[in-house]
């Protein structure tokens, strides 16, 4: 039974049926509508913490889906999960899977560099000034690039980047 179907609220149940009244009437192969099922129970399982359940539903998802935005946004939670539990660098590949699959993902820039940052910060602490400021400007980058995408977000990136100094332009749009 798909873990959606257990649920116990009513919000839950009403968006489970709903769910499962759009995936019959959308005009998609079964393929694509089993990778569905797989990355709502994902979905779901992920908002209630439970991270190994969801990581294997987003992996049979990943077996199925063929559509590569969708499979940004499967390798996008997947990294959000491994960053949740410390797993800086195996969040840094998925979210650059993601990226891969779905070049539109303005979060997932954002979390990089907040990945990088927090590292940079890390090496300065340990008293390696060149490499926190390297990590720091990796940081920049990737925020600039998710900036650019979605201007009116991210504004203690903004922030940050100005006093820092490494903004190089005030509007990005």
């Amino acid at each position: 039974m798909p873990r959606t179907q257990k649920n116990d609220n009513f919000i839950d149940k009403s968006f489970t049926v709903m769910a499962d009244l759009i995936l019959k009437l959308l005009p998609t192969n079964n393929k694509a509508k089993k990778a569905f099922v797989y990355y709502r129970d994902g979905m779901s399982a992920q908002s209630e913490g439970e991270y190994a359940e969801a990581l294997e539903n987003y992996e049979e998802a990943l077996l199925l889906e063929e559509d590569s935005q969708d499979r940004g946004f499967i390798y996008y939670n997947m990294a959000l999960i491994y960053a949740s539990n410390g797993e800086h660098d195996k969040a840094l590949e998925l979210y650059h899977q993601a990226l891969e699959n779905n070049p539109r993902l303005p979060q997932a820039l954002n979390n990089i560099a907040v990945i990088y940052h927090y590292q940079g910060e890390k090496a300065k602490e340990a008293g390696d000034e060149d490499g926190g400021e390297a990590l720091f400007d990796q940081a920049a980058d990737y925020w600039i690039r998710a900036i650019r995408m979605a201007p009116n977000n991210y504004i203690e990136a903004q922030n940050w980047l100005k006093t820092t100094g490494r903004m190089q332009v005030d509007v990005f749009f």
